[in-house]
């Protein structure tokens, strides 16, 4: 095995400039790292700490109102709490959504400090992400359902527009602290967006009522020439071109329910995919093939990595505890990261 001269952040960084890492970058999500490594590693704020993004075993209350909960059969991560929506009438949202409040002085540089302390990240070795916490289609969803949401997006976007950008009024200042002094590698975006069959929108709603919320999120960091990571989930690769404009750089999950082989082809060195991992538990299961599990990972890389724009992410995802499941993801990490590491020196 060749000793690499990148760190595992440069190498991340490579595809956000459109160039051929030395070896295949994995992206985790934030958690640690195989084999001890973490490419990149989230950072930003603790003000407006987002349930979204922390798992809460006995629910919690977002800064918005939205009550969240959690099991077992989710692996503890945080949704809605059912039939309890707190917005009906889009209409009425100054009526129901209130500004949460944020200190009157805050000392950025302290905090940024403080926090960063606390994540631990070697910046010589790690690619700090500074993360955009607000995601505009599932906060709406969060606050009114599917049924009342998808409806108010239709009937009344003009509402919808005006409570989106509402929300991006609060957390703007937050975004450009981040920006300022958390000097982050990569600004990261979150909103999922699509079924795993088609999009919830239209491209013309989409157009019309997010990409300008996205765009101005994205703002501050696009202005500095960082470049942007974008999770949406689903078959969403009708909003490519879109997320482009908004300073896009990596997309993640990339889940192969979109045409990944055309969009690699079509947007080469504008867009890189993080993920395109897709694993199904075999009808043995639990009895599962540790050759067979490795397989899998070797046959995405073959597929996605040659000529660059990818970095492996992915998991088998089950219950809370399930033993095979933590076995299974061990291979799946082993394999990625050592099948990985000479794939280009080849």
């Amino acid at each position: 095995m060749a000793k690499s001269k990148l760190t595992p952040k440069e190498n991340y960084l490579r595809l956000t400039r459109g160039e051929l890492p030395e070896y295949i970058p994995v992206y985790t999500m934030g958690f640690p790292g195989y084999n001890n490594e973490t490419a990149v590693k989230m950072l930003g704020p603790s003000l407006l700490d987002e349930t979204h993004i922390t798992p809460a075993p006995t629910g919690r209350t977002d800064v918005w109102g939205v009550k969240y909960i959690a099991n077992e059969e989710t692996n503890f991560a945080c949704i809605p709490e059912p039939n309890n929506f707190i917005l009906e009438d889009v209409t009425k949202w100054r009526d129901v959504i209130k500004r949460p409040q944020l200190p009157e002085h805050i000392d950025w540089a302290q905090l940024a400090r403080r926090d960063m302390e606390k994540a631990g990240i070697d910046r010589s070795q790690t690619a700090g992400m500074g993360v955009i916490g607000l995601m505009p289609f599932q906060q709406l969803i969060a606050f009114m359902g599917f049924t009342n949401g998808l409806m108010a997006l239709f009937e009344e976007p003009e509402c919808v527009k005006e409570l989106l950008n509402f929300m991006v009024d609060v957390y703007m200042p937050v975004v450009q602290a981040t920006v300022d002094y958390y000097a982050p590698d990569i600004v990261y975006l979150l909103d999922d967006t699509a079924t795993n069959h088609n999009p919830f929108i239209s491209t013309e709603m989409y157009r019309d009522i997010l990409k300008p919320v996205y765009a101005r999120l994205t703002k501050p960091a696009v202005e500095r020439g960082i470049p942007v990571q974008f999770h949406n989930c689903g078959r969403c690769e009708d909003f490519i071109d879109d997320m482009l404009d908004f300073g896009v750089k990596i997309w993640d999950p990339a889940q192969q329910t979109n045409d990944l082989d055309g969009i690699r082809k079509k947007y080469a060195g504008k867009l890189a995919l993080a993920g395109c991992y897709k694993w199904v538990p075999p009808s043995t299961w639990p009895d599962v093939n540790e050759a067979a599990i490795r397989q899998t990972v070797r046959d995405c890389v073959d597929r996605f990595a040659p000529g660059g724009g990818f970095a492996f992410s992915g998991a088998a995802l089950g219950r809370y505890g399930d033993k095979t499941i933590a076995q299974v993801n061990r291979w799946i990490a082993d394999e990625a990261y050592h099948y990985g590491r000479d794939y280009y020196l080849q």
